[in-house]
Formats: C-alpha cells, sequence, structure tokens
C-alpha cells in the first residue's frame, strides 16, 4: 500500500560514525514527534555494496534502537527503492 513518509534523513556522504549518530538523533527525534513512518536514505554505494547500506539495518535491530522500532523494510523505487528504508517506530507510551 501506499506510505505516507512523515520525515526523511539522508546519510549520503557521511562517515560510519556521524551516519550512526545521525540516525540515533533522527529516530529519536522523530518518535518524539509522534511520527510512526520515517525514510533513511542510504544510498546503494559503489556496486550496490554500501557501508551505510549494510549497517543501518544493523544498527536499527540493536538494543535501544529496536524498542523503538517496530519494523523497516526497502523502501518503494519511488523512496529510493534498495538504497532507501521505511522505518516504522512504534508509539510512544
Amino acid at each position: 500500500g501506499q506510505v505516507e513518509v512523515e520525515a526523511r534523513l539522508d546519510l549520503h556522504g557521511m562517515t560510519t560514525a556521524s551516519a550512526r549518530h545521525a540516525l540515533l538523533g533522527f529516530l529519536h527525534r522523530s518518535r518524539g514527534k509522534g511520527h510512526r513512518t520515517v525514510l533513511v536514505i542510504t544510498g546503494k554505494g559503489a556496486g550496490g555494496e554500501g557501508v551505510l547500506r549494510e549497517a543501518v539495518p544493523r544498527w536499527l535491530n540493536e538494543g535501544d534502537n529496536r524498542r523503538m522500532v517496530r519494523a523497516f523494510s526497502h523502501a518503494a523505487p519511488k523512496d529510493g527503492g534498495e538504497g532507501a528504508l521505511y522505518v516504522l517506530l512504534k508509539r510512544l507510551k
């Protein structure tokens, strides 16, 4: 179905450390604003082997992040396809 993206984060050109920091802050801010669906753009990397494309799903599954994230999946082609992820956030209690 159609997904309404409420916020976007583009990680293109960031180092692994700065991308991780940006992602964590983005998730906390988005959830705090009541957003449910956000888009994280990682890019595909050279030959489809992007460092961030591989790292972001791992980060989303880690400890505190896992408590905020309901699910994630590759975006539709119009939103970046395999170079982006839809992230569904859990509601604040």
